[in-house]
């Protein structure tokens, strides 16, 4: 049998859930059926990780990991950290305080995507002030703009086509040498160093980083 079993959720989010007695909710697929039990397997594992509680819905193995590297690279992580970081570098080099452009910039992004997470878009613009929401009507998409959009396709057809999974797989082989020179870089960013000073102020953050 081959079949999967995926929360939509980190490790420890999916552990906390279960202790909780809740549950994240959870992708699964059967690619090879062998046993004629591949279906009822899948959905035990499931279960047993606490994904029914929350809900579970059928996939494919290419549909889920190609949507899943195309959220990680351009929304998730690879977009957001870029923004992140490219907000901060603009307010900075205007003259802005670093620990005000963090709170502008970063802290403040939790609090946003808790409300899209509980209410979606429409509901977080509900929740927001008439100003911040015609800003966010008005100029967001002179960021998000055709040529992104265009980028985003093209990385999508990269981690369609193969080519993505060639280049790490190239860079595992080679010794990881431009993801460990790109991560330490990225590590020294001046929003690292003004973030770890506010966290260690703030008691209830875990401020291991």
């Amino acid at each position: 049998d081959v079949a999967m079993a995926a929360p939509k959720g980190p490790g420890h989010l999916v552990r906390r859930q279960y202790t909780e007695g809740k549950g994240v909710p959870g992708l699964m697929a059967v690619e090879v059926d062998a046993t004629g039990n591949a279906d009822a397997l899948v959905r035990a594992y499931c279960k047993g990780v606490g994904c029914t509680r929350a809900g579970v819905i059928p996939t494919t193995f290419r549909d889920e990991c190609e949507s899943d590297l195309f959220g990680e690279q351009v929304v998730l992580c690879g977009g957001l950290t870029e923004l992140v970081r490219a907000g901060f570098d603009t307010l900075t080099e205007a003259g802005y305080p670093p620990e005000l452009a963090y709170f502008e910039c970063l802290h403040e992004v939790k609090l946003i995507v808790d409300l899209m997470y509980e209410k979606g878009i429409a509901g977080m613009r509900y929740s927001i002030s008439n100003t911040a929401e015609y800003g966010d009507l008005t100029r967001g998409k002179r960021i998000i703009t055709d040529d992104t959009r265009a980028e985003m396709r093209k990385i999508l057809s990269e981690i369609q086509s193969g080519e993505f999974a060639n280049e790490w797989i190239a860079e595992y082989r080679a010794g990881l040498p431009n993801f460990t020179a790109t991560a330490e870089a990225q590590a020294n960013h001046p929003i690292e160093v003004t973030g770890k000073k506010l966290r260690g102020m703030m008691d209830w953050i875990d401020s291991e980083f």
